[in-house]
C-alpha cells in the first residue's frame, strides 16, 4: 500500500522542515504525488462528516470560529491551519494527524478550502456542507472578475452533497445557494440593515450579477455589531457575543459559524456553548491580530485585496500612532490600492517592501505624510521596533505577514494562500 509510505515520507519532511523554522506545504506536495489518493483515504472515514468553507474573504476566521464551536459541543475536530488552504497545504496538515496508517481520530473535518481549488478538493472528497462566506473584488492577478469566483464557488456547491450555507446579505451567494435549492437544502444567514451601517463601508460585497434573489431558509441573523460586540439570533434565541475583534465582518464571521453550527449539529445545537466558544476564540492572523514582541504589541493588519483591507481598515477603532506598510511581489498588481479609503489613517512611519514607491505614491496622493522609504523588509522591521511607543500596526500583503510572524517567532502556519 502507497498511504502508510506517503504518510512516513510526509511526515519526516514535515518535521525536518519545520525543525528548519516554520510551516510548508511541500510536505503535502510529496505525500500527494506519492499517494494521489491521499486525501480521499484519509478524510472519507470520519463518522460525522466532512464541511467546507470558502468565499472571497473570512474563511480562515470563519473557519477558526465553526471549530471552536464544534468543539465546545465536545466533537473531536478536524482542521487545516489558516492558510493551507490549497491541496498541498491541506495534505500537509494531514500529515499532522495522521496514524502511519493515513488513519485519523476525528469526528468530523472542518476546512477551509481556496475558491478556485475547493472544487479540486471536492473531487477527491466531497463535502457533506458548504458554507460561503461572501463573494468581493480581488486582485486582478488572481481572479479577474467576481463572476470568476461565482463560477468556481457554483462548482463546488455542485459538488457539495447534502447542504450549503451563505451569507444571504450578499446578493450574489444568496443567487448561488437558490441556483442549488432544488438539489440541496439552502440556509442564508443575514445581517440586519443596522448591523450593516455599524460599518463605515458595510459589507463591501462585490456588484450583483442579478437582482431577482428570494430570501432562503434562514440559518441565524446578525442584529447587532458594534465594536467587539454583537447580537446574533439562531432558531429563535438571541445571543450576545465577545468578538475577538473589533468590525464588522467579525460579525457577519460569527454568524456565519453559528449558523452553519446549528446545520451540522441540529438538535445538539446549544446557544450558549457557541456563544462562549466565539467569545473565548483569539483574532485569526492579518484581521486584528496583536503579536506580543519585545515589550511591544504589534497588530497585524493583512492586505489581501481591497474588501479585505477596507474591512480592517474599517474596524479599527482610534487612528493608529505608529504604523508601518510592507508590501512585496505577493501583489503584483497593487493598483487597487486607490480605491481604499484611507482616512483611518493619519501619518506613515516606514514604508517597505518591493512596492514602497507604488505606496508612496498612493500616500502621496491621499496627503498622508510618510516619515521614511526602507525598500529592504529587515531593515524596516527594526527601524519599526526601534520607533517609540508600545502598540504599532503593520500593513502588510500575506507574504510578508508570513515572513513578519516568522521573524516576530510565529511558526504556527502552514504553507497555503490566505
Amino acid at each position: 500500500m502507497l498511504t502508510p509510505l506517503a504518510v512516513l515520507v510526509g511526515k519526516a519532511l514535515r518535521f525536518v522542515l519545520r525543525m528548519r523554522g516554520g510551516g510548508s506545504a511541500v510536505p503535502g506536495r510529496i505525500a500527494l504525488a506519492i499517494e494521489p489518493k491521499f486525501l480521499q483515504l484519509t478524510l472519507g472515514r470520519l463518522a460525522s462528516g466532512i464541511f467546507f468553507v470558502s468565499g472571497s474573504n473570512g474563511k480562515s476566521t470563519t473557519t477558526a470560529m465553526l471549530v471552536k464551536i464544534l468543539r465546545e459541543h465536545g466533537l473531536q475536530v478536524l482542521s487545516n491551519p489558516a492558510g493551507g488552504n490549497l491541496p498541498q497545504g491541506l495534505a500537509s496538515a494531514l500529515l499532522a494527524d495522521v496514524n502511519w496508517r493515513g488513519r485519523l481520530g476525528h469526528d468530523v473535518a472542518i476546512l477551509e478550502v481556496d475558491e478556485a481549488y475547493g472544487r479540486q478538493i471536492a473531487a477527491k472528497v466531497a463535502p457533506n456542507g458548504l458554507l460561503l462566506t461572501n463573494i468581493q473584488l480581488d486582485q486582478l492577478n488572481r481572479f479577474h472578475s467576481p463572476e470568476d469566483v461565482f463560477e468556481y464557488l457554483d462548482d463546488l456547491a455542485t459538488l457539495t452533497t447534502d447542504f450549503l450555507v451563505v451569507n444571504g446579505s450578499d446578493a450574489n451567494t444568496e443567487r448561488l445557494a437558490k441556483g442549488h435549492s432544488s438539489r440541496l437544502a439552502t440556509f442564508g444567514v443575514y445581517a440586519s440593515e443596522a448591523a450593516q451601517k455599524s460599518a463605515a463601508h458595510g459589507l463591501l460585497a462585490a456588484p450583483s450579477f442579478d437582482e431577482d434573489t428570494t430570501n432562503l431558509n434562514v440559518a441565524a441573523t446578525l442584529l447587532d455589531a458594534s465594536g467587539r460586540r454583537a447580537r446574533v439570533e439562531v432558531s429563535g434565541n438571541q445571543i450576545d457575543l465577545e468578538l475577538p475583534a473589533p468590525g464588522l465582518h467579525y460579525a457577519v464571521d460569527a454568524a456565519l459559524s453559528i449558523g452553519m453550527a446549528r446545520q451540522i449539529l441540529g438538535t445538539k445545537f446549544n446557544e450558549h456553548k457557541s456563544a462562549k466558544a466565539v467569545s473565548e476564540l483569539s483574532a485569526v492572523y492579518g484581521r486584528g491580530e496583536v503579536i506580543e514582541y519585545r515589550g511591544q504589541q504589534i497588530e497585524i493588519i493583512m492586505m489581501k485585496n481591497l474588501p479585505s483591507l477596507q474591512a480592517n481598515l474599517d474596524a479599527l477603532e482610534e487612528t493608529p500612532k505608529t504604523v508601518w506598510i510592507s508590501v512585496d511581489e505577493g501583489t503584483p498588481d497593487p493598483s487597487w490600492i486607490y480605491d481604499i479609503d484611507l482616512s483611518k489613517l493619519s501619518q506613515i512611519d516606514v514604508v517597505s517592501g518591493t512596492k514602497t514607491y507604488q505606496w508612496a505614491t498612493r500616500l502621496a496622493y491621499e496627503g498622508l505624510p510618510v516619515a521614511q522609504l526602507i525598500p529592504n523588509e529587515a531593515e524596516a522591521l527594526e527601524k519599526f521596533i526601534s520607533l517609540p511607543g508600545v502598540r504599532k500596526t503593520a500593513i502588510v500583503n500575506y507574504e510578508q505577514m508570513m515572513w513578519l510572524r516568522k521573524k516576530l517567532g510565529l511558526l504556527d502556519l502552514e504553507g497555503g494562500n490566505g
